[in-house]
Parts: structure tokens; C-alpha cells; sequence
């Protein structure tokens, strides 16, 4: 299976508003669509039009996104300085441990290392995501958890992982 990771086009918002809801929904931290972060969230194109996103496509199929910010953009959340953010990494649960999410960290990284200023990558995810936790630190991502927050809504817990690049 052939595996691409590029800019979002117009044409992939609205795959990666469904991924983002059942990636969300399906993790349990939301209960339905409808609470405002997730409607903020699902309006991709707006999104597109403050942050660039990158898709995940295999064979012609959008699976995945992520959205990358710098510190002082409106999408960032923890970004330092010299900090490449990347938030909402999602792919969808039908073909979630496939190597999308891998081959999406692996491009923002390669990104960031030719990004001027940009000395790591940061990153903000949910306190119970076994399954990117493990991701982050096969990548060589490490914790940093005196930048941990809590979600305004529920107030779970968000941690948040480094990588030097």
C-alpha cells in the first residue's frame, strides 16, 4: 500500500473533519460532536485557512492529519520560540496502528529540520493515549510533563512530549 503525506487540499476537509470526529469520539473525550472545541475543530477549512495541515493518504484514501503552529499562531497551544507544534495528529480508527501516524510525525519532523529557528517538536496528547505515548517515545519524543495542562471542558489531563531536532 502506497502512503503519502502532503499538504490538505480543499477537497480533503471534510475527510478530515469525519477522521477527527471519530478519532475523538471514539478516544472518549467527548461524548458527542456537538461541545465547541469539537465543532472548532470539525470546520477544518478554517483551520486550513490559520494552519497548515498535513494529510495522510494511502492509496488514494485520506486516513489522517495533523495541524503544525509556531509559537504566537493562533493554533498553537504550547509552542515555544524555537518550537514546531504539531496538534490534532488523528487517523482514523479503522486503520488506526497502520503506520500512518508514524509516517506523519516522521514528515513534521523532516519539516521542522529545515525550518529556520525551529530547534524541536512539541506536542500536546491526551494523558490515557497509550497507543501515541508509545509512538512518541519509539521516535525518541520525551516527556515534559511541567508543561502538562488540563482540558478546559473536562478537565482531563494533557501531556506533552518534546523531541530536539
Amino acid at each position: 500500500m502506497n502512503l503519502t503525506v502532503r499538504p490538505i487540499t480543499p477537497s480533503d476537509y471534510d475527510a478530515v473533519a469525519r477522521i477527527t470526529a471519530d478519532a475523538y469520539l471514539g478516544a472518549g473525550y467527548f461524548d458527542s460532536a456537538e461541545y465547541p472545541y469539537m465543532q472548532k475543530i470539525m470546520r477544518v477549512g478554517e483551520r486550513a485557512a490559520l494552519a497548515p495541515i498535513l494529510v495522510a493518504e494511502r492509496d488514494g484514501v485520506v486516513i489522517g492529519s495533523a495541524t503544525l503552529a509556531v509559537h504566537g499562531d493562533e493554533w498553537a497551544d504550547i509552542a515555544l520560540p524555537d518550537e514546531l507544534e504539531f496538534r490534532l495528529l488523528v487517523v482514523d480508527p479503522t486503520v488506526q496502528r497502520s503506520g500512518a501516524g508514524r509516517a506523519m510525525v516522521e514528515a513534521i519532523l523532516d519539516r521542522a529540520r529545515g525550518m529556520e529557528g525551529i530547534r524541536a517538536v512539541s506536542l500536546t496528547t491526551g494523558d490515557d493515549w497509550h497507543g501515541a505515548h508509545a509512538l512518541y517515545r519509539r521516535l525518541g519524543f520525551t516527556r515534559v510533563p511541567e508543561r502538562d495542562w488540563p482540558i478546559p471542558e473536562n478537565g482531563k489531563m494533557l501531556r506533552v512530549y518534546r523531541l530536539e531536532v
